[in-house]
């Protein structure tokens, strides 16, 4: 029988007892006394009750007391309702702040009384939080305390629905051991740490393996804390479940089975990617795919809705309509098997992805494979290419509205405020809308949280904010804990400048020539005037007195300062351009000389001064993921590669470039060099610059970084807002005068 998209995804978490209430309750309680301490987490009465949200269905908080000698009540009708209730508190009747990159969390005292009950409604069931390359890009080495700060950032935000994908390879390696693959078969098969997000779509297998056997038991054990936090703060989990994609190996086993090896993916040969693909119509599937979420649900249990891509960034062996829907029922059928209630969570990035593919029939076949409301759809990269407009509203599936944002991790001043404001009040307008919440889906995090607080704000809010430039400027009074005229101007400079992308121009990736491989053909376009960034530089150096002991303060500076670099970077590389092709080598050689010997050294120390920035600390994050020497070794060159050549080839080159202090230095300042020294040099001998052989002498400086076992400092060093200060008054006069 076919229930309607919303109510069904209602039923999927009904049921829940008082046991559970209490048990949100005391979640809550706990993530304050972690963010407050346990003193002033006294103040607050945190409780928890279901019929709250009775009427609506949907999440509701509640706010009241406070004031001389009261305690701020705070009501929730889940966990996730009353930690989001109290961050509102928080936010906007203390003027705190809580980020990544850290928290401002001066509380007034007393603590100021909610004037009148606050009861708030989200207007959708759902918000939701990462991407699965989220998982590779930025969560990959962390262990349980890095963990339990994000899923507390998670439920002050008010997520409620989360990938959980950690430990599955160890379920996997089970499922193919019962099949009768050998433990050597599954080593080759699995990809090392720092991807398996792509193994786990089916776009790569073995690159950067194998996994060791430690990774498995400590990854098993972090999954259950992973789940038992979530599942604490009334969160549903999406746990893995089968889309189709099988090691080589099961041909051995299996010499009849019906398998097509899928294309290459991402400039990687067949060593790495085409994976094999079982024919939805043989009888292994539905064993292959029951069989892994009996056994993953048997160790973590469920909350029903898994996640699957089966054609990820890969196009489908065929394009008829009866074949997708064959492929899409198949995976369905094989989780409905085992979990009669279940939901599959899709990322809907293919449809927007391969375009000419996907057409109308096409899109179609796989949407009306799953019966209505079994399906929810993630329309991935809304605020910038929705494909709900073009789907008739995902022809009645539900779907999440998500703010996909960066790529990759990058660091790089960016976002599309306005377009991320109006989107899903513009999707819940839409006609016949089936939108049943928002989300967001980084593939990478701790960058521009600006557009997180916001887009974590707009999943409580029914319209768009009325006033962004008021909206930022109170953001960047919570952010400092102090209203600031200069540092409130900056900020409102930012918005109409980096964050206000649009038009052609505008890019989630970061394409600065500072972190690409150089060539004479590299774009410096941007999509904002160069003006406001090196003002907003001016503007916030000039609040230093005031707010330089503020931590969240010093990070800014430094990100606004490499910003200010990375826009000056663009500029003298056009000078070296255009000074190469008038062949004028003293003007090259001046030009040339700042950039790669002056502005990526200061770049580094500057990165040197904040820990958020240092190559240290990633590093050593993947080195204590390891329980040996070899292990660390092998952990660390999965995140060395990761962040450069990504591909043993330089396959996707440069695509999770991170602007960091060690990386700067020892991998593009290098880089830079050669290129000047090669373009100085083909001017000198008269004869034209070849960009084959600077790529080839390129690539051995990447090999060297990426093969390297330098240390890095793990602590920050110098002083941010000296050095800041003295690279602006080095180049910030001379931008003003036009003479870079």
């Amino acid at each position: 029988m076919e229930v309607s998209a919303l109510g069904f995804l209602l039923l999927v978490v009904a049921g829940s007892s008082a046991g559970d209430e209490a048990r949100e309750a005391e979640a809550v309680r706990a993530l304050l006394a972690r963010l407050l301490g346990p003193g002033p987490a006294a103040a607050f009465s945190v409780s928890v009750e279901r019929a709250l949200a009775a009427e609506s269905g949907l999440d509701t908080y509640r706010l009241s007391g406070g004031g001389a000698g009261a305690r701020v009540q705070v009501l929730g009708s889940t966990g996730v309702a009353a930690a989001a209730g109290l961050h509102r508190y928080l936010r906007d009747f203390c003027g705190c702040h809580v980020a990544w990159s850290g928290s401002q969390l001066r509380l007034p005292q007393p603590l100021p009384a909610v004037p009148e009950e606050l009861t708030e409604a989200t207007p959708n069931r759902y918000r939701y939080y990462q991407n699965v390359c989220t998982q590779s890009y930025s969560f990959v080495w962390w262990d349980w305390a890095r963990w339990e700060q994000e899923i507390d950032w998670m439920a002050l935000n008010g997520i409620n629905l989360a990938l959980a994908w950690s430990g599955q390879e160890a379920i996997w390696q089970r499922v193919y051991l019962a099949l009768g693959l050998t433990q050597s078969e599954i080593n080759e098969y699995f990809t090392g740490p720092a991807f398996l997000a792509w193994g786990r779509m089916g776009n790569l297998h073995t690159w950067g393996g194998p996994l060791p056997f430690s990774w498995h038991l400590k990854q098993l054990y972090l999954q259950h804390r992973i789940l038992d936090r979530m599942r604490s703060f009334g969160m549903i989990p999406v746990l893995p479940a089968f889309a189709g994609h099988v090691p080589k190996a099961i041909t051995r086993v299996f010499p009849q089975v019906n398998v097509t090896q899928m294309g290459s993916w991402g400039h990687f040969n067949c060593s790495y990617s085409c994976s094999f693909l079982l024919a939805p119509e043989d009888p292994l599937f539905p064993i292959v795919g029951s069989l892994f979420l009996w056994e993953l649900t048997k160790e973590f249990g469920t909350d029903h809705i898994y996640g699957a891509d089966t054609f990820n960034e890969m196009q489908p062996p065929s394009s008829e309509p009866s074949y997708l829907a064959a492929a899409t029922a198949a995976v369905y059928q094989a989780m409905i098997t085992v979990d009669p209630d279940a939901v599959w969570l899709l990322q809907g990035w293919l449809f927007q992805h391969q375009p000419q593919f996907w057409g109308p029939a096409q899109v179609g076949a796989v949407l009306g494979a799953v019966p209505r409301g079994r399906l929810l759809v993630l329309d991935l990269f809304a605020e910038s290419h929705p494909v709900y407009i073009h789907t008739a509203s995902f022809q009645g599936q539900p779907f999440i509205w998500c703010m996909l944002h960066n790529f990759g991790g990058n660091h790089g001043l960016f976002g599309a405020l306005e377009a991320v404001n109006q989107g899903p009040a513009a999707a819940r307008l839409f006609p016949n809308s089936t939108m049943v919440g928002t989300g967001m889906a980084p593939e990478g995090i701790d960058q521009n949280e600006v557009v997180y607080a916001l887009m974590a704000e707009l999943g409580w809010r029914k319209d768009p904010v009325t006033d962004l430039g008021a909206w930022v400027t109170s953001f960047a009074a919570r952010r400092y804990g102090v209203s600031h005229e200069d540092a409130e101007a900056a900020w409102r400079l930012l918005l109409r400048s980096v964050y206000n992308c649009s038009g052609e121009a505008c890019s989630g990736h970061n394409h600065s020539p500072l972190v690409k491989r150089p060539s004479l053909q590299m774009v410096t376009t941007v999509w904002y005037n160069r003006s406001d960034v090196f003002e907003a530089w001016r503007l916030l150096l000039t609040a230093t007195p005031t707010l330089a002991t503020s931590p969240l303060f010093r990070y800014d500076l430094v990100d606004i300062t490499r910003q200010a670099i990375q826009e000056l970077v663009s500029l003298y590389y056009e000078e070296v351009r255009t000074a190469y092709l008038n062949k004028d080598l003293v003007t090259l050689l001046r030009a040339a000389g700042i950039l790669a010997y002056e502005l990526l050294p200061s770049l580094d120390n500057i990165l040197a001064t904040d820990s958020h920035f240092l190559l240290g600390n990633w590093l050593e994050q993947a080195r204590a993921a390891a329980v040996s020497e070899a292990e660390a070794s092998f952990y660390e060159q999965n995140s060395r590669y990761q962040l450069t050549l990504w591909g043993p080839e330089g396959n996707i080159l440069d695509y999770a470039n991170k602007q960091l202090a060690g990386l700067v230095a020892n991998y593009y300042t290098p880089r830079w060099r050669l290129f000047m020294e090669m373009l100085a040099e083909s001017l000198v001998q008269g004869i034209p610059f070849q960009q084959h052989q600077f790529d080839k002498n390129a690539f051995q400086l990447e090999q060297t970084f990426v093969f390297s076992a330098q240390r890095y400092p793990n602590q920050p060093q110098g002083d941010t807002v000296d050095l800041a200060k003295k690279l602006f008054l080095k180049y910030y006069p001379q931008w003003v005068a036009g003479s870079l």
